[in-house]
């Protein structure tokens, strides 16, 4: 080994050296289009192994995305550097969902070299378009929670802000969607089936995890209680970085994901004996945990599974943030001051628990500066009022699992409610609802109510939902902490969802307001009076029309109809779910579709009807409406009688490329969750920032969309939150809507007649049982006629074209407070108290 001062001295030289290299410009840093061509070729040759006989599309693809990750490594690093030498606090992003879609065409935005490279391809005859289509979409979220954090991550990155995203590594993310006979079938999602261009192995930042075991109590040399942990089974956490560029500047920020792998990889004394199975068992069990994005928890096993791949993901995040801390500072005194951890909803839950084990039994520090550091430490987003998303975990799971932190969430209990008693600050039964056990025949840990418990900031994501969340949700505690309690309505991010999404609209955007809206969206505003412009109208309407007919080529190639590109485009896609209310769309397009047969007289305005999104695997109502969906579209598609004016069609695996060319082409926006459900929504933002009209319940930021777009170019109908309640109070029948509705009545007994269902009379029995006999819960029946109608307002506004555009353009106009970075920068300075930190090359 050599000497301190010689290691120190070498260490020196190499920073040197280190420092010139970079000083130089060359094929790895230059940004014009001769170094972009060369950085190609190199990557090519001596990263793939190719040349211009033997190169396959794919291996074209990996020599762009080298070069470009070539260009944001030296960012990178500075940025980490930078980091360290100002001694930044750092926001720290916990996810179990990260929809990142693909990074290819983002990353040469943001980088600010898309036209180079694409100038650099073309001039060795490669289209740089074509050569996007290969990457596959890193599916690693099932809907609005995953791509939210993606957006974060861009917004964090743009505005300097030091973060970092954690989540886990799926090997399998959300499902790829085969429709087959009308009905959803799930295929594995195998977006590493040829690697990533984007992630780096951390082969050396591995972190122990335990699992299962039992505690020991005793007493350290102070008389002071210890707990060991014993017996347990472990895994490593192995993590894998995806640099985060920002847009127009020099940050690169940091997604590390967590993939699972065997503390031993192979039992060579099995092996040995013959045994092959048992010898590998060990490494299939542990890495089952970073295996399949969320496992179907309807099974014990499933809970299970899923439990685990949580504290999985977190106990890393934690080692990983504690260990950062400690390189640069002595103790936790000021940890809150240069840490702020934000829990992605409640699936990070357990990292308050975690870090109480850690401060306390890794570090020794006393039970109640340890619970003051975790309060200053984390923050909680709730995002939705649904039962089945506040997760629960039965005691015995719970404790079987993870024995240490059963005892951490009992003594946090404990000490609560103890507290609130002696200040006489809730009665019994508040004490009951706000305490982490549920009492009842299974005793559960209530998870929501530890994020609440162990952060100093609870926040909504919509004016509405906070609301809500307040006044019944977390009655409870925000009587006790209302200080705790503030929203921060969700963004989307204008560079994936406006500039790469749909170029013609940004392009015509830049060229009358300029660029700066792209990383300051409140300047969409400046498009207001052109509303009033004819020029820019008939150019809007242009991109528009060039955006349906690319999406009808989709459609084309993938359900084999043709749109009318002068019909309604009229889009409803997100995940299936009973209360976005997917059901009560179809019903409608039914009912239009036997109104049509029975009233020759009837003319409508032609309209194509869009629908997608994935039914979670185990969830038997939301994959019925895929399948009505698809019979519906059958039937009406078939028909000459109604051919021209009305067509249906459900758009396979719907995921974030194909999203990408949906919301540009899209002219109606369905937002129609019975209201007090939907907790936010960004789907409809990116609809509005792309100028598709809004046809919408008072839900979610619907309520806020239609505060800046306008009343009067936004289209709502239904039951308010109040009438939701007050009908349901008074006991809803839907029995008496069908009666006294004669388009309900209709289209119910069509589907029970087997109207659309051919052959099978029967099939759709399951669907209108669970309107009239099930209680309809989520108001389908109650809201039919006030949908209808609106549809109507609908038509009669389309049919004048430029009052349609004007509200359209007025949408994109006044949609900017919507943005990502207005939301980042909200919790920035409101939350977690980060400032920028500007990276200099």
């Amino acid at each position: 080994m050599a000497p301190p001062r010689k290691a120190a001295a070498a260490r020196t030289e190499e920073a040197r050296a280190l420092e010139r290299a970079r000083d130089l410009p060359n094929a790895r840093t230059a940004l014009d289009v001769d170094a972009l061509r060369r950085a190609f070729a190199d990557h090519l040759q001596y990263s793939q192994g190719k040349d211009e006989h033997t190169a396959t599309p794919l291996d074209r693809y990996f020599a762009v995305a080298y070069a470009v990750r070539d260009r944001m490594m030296r960012r990178w690093i500075q940025t980490q550097q930078t980091y360290y030498k100002v001694d930044a606090k750092r926001v720290y992003y916990l996810s179990l969902e990260f929809l990142m879609g693909k990074a290819l065409e983002n990353n040469l935005l943001n980088l600010g070299v898309y036209d180079n490279m694409r100038s650099a391809l073309s001039d060795l005859g490669i289209d740089l378009s074509a050569l996007l289509e290969q990457e596959p979409d890193a599916g690693l979220g099932n809907g609005g929670l995953g791509r939210l954090a993606a957006c974060f991550l861009d917004s964090l990155a743009t505005l300097s802000i030091p973060a970092y995203g954690y989540g886990i590594r799926y090997e399998f993310g959300i499902f790829d969607q085969e429709i087959r006979n009308g009905y959803q079938v799930e295929r594995p999602e195998e977006w590493l089936r040829f690697g990533s261009a984007w992630e780096i192995p951390r082969g050396d930042a591995c972190v122990p995890v335990s699992f299962y075991g039992r505690t020991e109590h005793g007493v350290d040399a102070k008389g002071r209680l210890q707990v060991r942990w014993v017996d347990a089974r472990h895994v490593l956490g192995m993590p894998y970085d995806v640099p985060i560029t920002g847009h127009g500047n020099q940050t690169v920020n940091t997604l590390r994901l967590w993939r699972a792998r065997a503390s031993q990889e192979l039992d060579l004394a099995d092996f040995n004996a013959g045994d092959y199975l048992s010898a590998v068992e060990e490494k299939d069990l542990s890495e089952n945990i970073s295996k399949v994005l969320y496992p179907n928890d309807l099974t014990v096993m499933g809970k299970e599974l899923r439990l685990q791949q949580q504290y999985f993901f977190v106990c890393c995040s934690i080692h990983d943030i504690v260990n950062r801390h400690l390189k640069v500072h002595e103790g936790f005194s000021d940890f809150p001051d240069k840490v702020a951890i934000q829990m992605n909803d409640t699936h990070p839950a357990i990292a308050v628990a975690e870090l109480m084990r850690v401060l306390v039994d890794e570090h020794g520090l006393e039970w109640g500066q340890a619970w003051e550091i975790c309060g200053g430490t984390f923050g909680y987003t709730n995002h939705t009022l649904m039962p089945e998303a506040l997760e629960k975990w039965s005691v015995d799971l719970f404790g079987r699992v993870l024995p240490r932190h059963l005892e951490i969430v009992y003594e946090v209990n404990r000490r609560f409610l103890d507290g609130v008693r002696a200040a006489r600050k809730a009665d019994e039964p508040a004490l009951q609802r706000m305490s982490l056990i549920e009492e009842g025949p299974v005793k559960q840990v209530r998870m929501a109510n530890l994020a609440v418990i162990g952060s100093h900031s609870v926040n909504g994501v919509a004016a509405l939902h906070t609301e809500l969340l307040k006044r019944e949700l977390f009655h409870d505690f925000h009587a006790l902490w209302p200080e705790r309690f503030n929203n921060k309505t969700n963004g989307v991010t204008p560079r994936r969802w406006l500039l790469q999404a749909n170029p013609g609209l940004a392009r015509s955007i830049t060229e009358v307001i300029g660029p700066g809206w792209v990383t300051d969206a409140a300047q969409l505003r400046g498009l207001e009076p052109l509303a009033e412009d004819a020029g820019f109208r008939r150019l809007f309407r242009d991109v528009k029309r060039d955006n349906k007919e690319r999406l009808a080529e989709i459609v084309r190639a993938e359900n084999g109809i043709s749109l009318d590109l002068d019909s309604i485009f009229d889009v409803q896609v997100k995940r299936i779910h009973e209360y976005k209310r997917q059901l009560l769309a179809i019903l409608r397009v039914a009912s239009e579709y036997l109104r049509l047969k029975e009233d020759r007289g009837y003319d409508p305005y032609p309209r194509s009807y869009l629908f997608g999104g994935k039914a979670a695997p185990g969830y038997a109502m939301a994959k019925w409406i895929i399948k009505l969906v698809g019979s519906v579209a059958d039937v009406v598609n078939r028909d000459v009688d109604v051919r021209g004016r009305l067509a249906v069609a459900f758009l396979r695996n719907y995921r974030v490329s194909l999203a990408e060319r949906i919301f540009p082409a899209a002219e109606v926006s369905e937002q129609i969750s019975t209201a007090g459900k939907e907790a936010s929504g960004t789907g409809n933002m990116k609809f509005a920032l792309n100028g598709a009209l809004t046809v919408g319940t008072l839900d979610g930021a619907n309520v806020e969309i239609r505060e800046e777009v306008g009343a009067e170019n936004f289209f709502l109908f239904g039951l308010t939150v109040e009438e939701v309640a007050a009908l349901k109070k008074g006991g809803y029948d839907p029995w008496e809507w069908y009666r006294k509705d004669r388009r309900i009545k209709q289209v119910l007994d069509a589907l029970s007649s087997g109207t659309f269902s051919p052959g099978e009379p029967g099939l759709f029995r399951p669907v209108v049982e669970s309107l009239l006999n099930g209680g309809d819960p989520y108001l389908v029946l109650a809201d039919f006629a006030a949908y209808c109608a609106c549809q109507e307002r609908v038509e009669q506004a389309y049919r004048d074209p430029d009052g349609w555009t004007r509200k359209a353009i007025l949408n994109v106009a006044r949609a900017g407070k919507f943005s990502s970075d207005r939301t980042i920068h909200e919790y920035a300075t409101e939350i977690w108290k980060v400032p920028p930190v500007r990276v200099v090359e």
